[in-house]
């Protein structure tokens, strides 16, 4: 029987903006420094020839065409710089991310930056592709830039086997990049915060990570009336699809479109859940559910 698994992440929005007007986009690199292979040999031999004594003969340098001068001194687009007052802050956060998990008695892990790709296409199907920063390594092996924490955990946690026990409780807060199209406050590099209890099957493993991170909005300072919070239950997806006579099979695949909701247009989430083998009256009974904004409307529902 698998283990259950309960899962909060907190993905960290670019804080922390760096301002480039103080610095030209482009800078000039003095020709005295960039000397072509040619010149660089021919100094090294007439250096050799004289035994290194400083009164070899020096060589000018080839001239070099004014595109080769030019260095954008701008981090990768959809990536960021953290000078000294913004890793301050981010330092903070970090160890606000590490002492509330701990308070909770979870323990910090970490992972590969670069895994297979297989690993994040079995999770999330064949169209994360296109936001993975992924290429084949000098072993032909296909692998890529981590986009997400979660299917790293369960590789680590399939790898330990019968060597750990039930259940886990592990945090870790890493780096992840995402080839994808940056909207505000969203870049091609994040990083997030995960923390996950594996093989408590009760309800309480959620409420405690609830609890949790309650207690890290009131550490630094936010409110109720700054956030709320938006619950997911699989139970009650569930219990639609069966009240539409949908197959359990469908489930996965029908929890991987309903994950897109806020990225794609409802008309194409419509036709995805139409072309897994809902009909019309299940796709709009759905849709109401996930509308639901308390439990006094969810229960109205049952």
């Amino acid at each position: 029987m698998p283990a259950i698994h309960s899962s909060l992440s907190f993905y960290m929005k670019p804080l922390f903006l760096s301002n480039s007007s103080l610095f030209p986009r482009k800078f000039t690199v003095p020709k005295e420094y960039l000397l072509n292979p040619r010149s660089l040999c021919a100094l090294s031999s007439a250096s050799n020839q004289n035994g290194g004594r400083s009164g070899a003969r020096s060589l000018s340098p080839s001239p070099v065409s004014d595109d080769l001068q030019k260095i954008d001194v701008n981090p990768p687009k959809g990536t960021r710089d953290f000078p000294p007052e913004d890793m301050r802050l981010r330092n903070w956060l970090f160890h606000n991310f590490q002492e509330v998990s701990r308070l909770f008695g979870f323990e910090e892990v970490d992972f590969p930056v670069l895994e297979s790709e297989a690993l994040f296409i079995r999770k999330a199907g064949e169209e994360i592709r296109d936001q993975l920063y992924c290429f084949e390594d000098r072993g032909n092996r296909r692998v890529a830039l981590r986009p997400e924490l979660t299917p790293s955990l369960a590789r680590l946690v399939i790898q330990k086997g019968k060597s750990v026990s039930l259940p886990l409780k592990w945090f870790a807060v890493g780096q992840c990049w995402r080839y994808e199209r940056m909207t505000r406050g969203r870049r091609r590099e994040h990083y997030q915060w995960n923390m996950d209890i594996i093989g408590v099957p009760a309800v309480t493993a959620e409420a405690e990570l609830i609890s949790s991170i309650i207690t890290f909005f009131k550490r630094i300072g936010i409110t109720a009336s700054d956030v709320g919070f938006r619950i997911s239950s699989r139970k009650v997806l569930q219990e639609v699809l069966r009240c539409h006579s949908i197959p359990e099979h469908l489930f996965g695949k029908v929890c991987i479109i309903i994950d897109k909701i806020e990225k794609l247009p409802l008309d194409v989430i419509k036709n995805d859940l139409k072309s897994a083998g809902m009909s019309e009256a299940a796709i709009e009974e759905l849709l109401r559910v996930l509308s639901i904004k308390s439990l006094t409307e969810l229960e109205g529902w049952f």
